[in-house]
């Protein structure tokens, strides 16, 4: 252990801090901006809701995507008179 700096590095009171390889920093960066974008995206669509400014459920009427046909139907057949 002895010679820590020998590989390159900052020695800081005894510890050698050894130096990153560049494809390190790279993929570090790369990453954090991901996240950033991540989360830039999510306070976009969730940002209302998470500062109280409308409820999670609000906005939800144009998503059936053609379900109120099929619940129609259920009610006409079962209002038939079955015997």
């Amino acid at each position: 252990m002895a010679g820590g700096g020998a590989h390159g590095g900052t020695t800081y009171k005894g510890y050698t801090i050894p130096h990153n390889k560049r494809w390190h920093t790279v993929a570090g960066k790369g990453l954090c901006a991901v996240m950033w974008f991540w989360i830039f995206y999510r306070a976009k669509q969730d940002g209302a809701v998470l500062l109280g400014m409308r409820h999670p459920w609000d906005g939800h009427d144009d998503h059936s995507h053609g379900h109120g046909h099929a619940h129609e139907h259920e009610a006409s057949s079962s209002s038939s008179p079955s015997h």
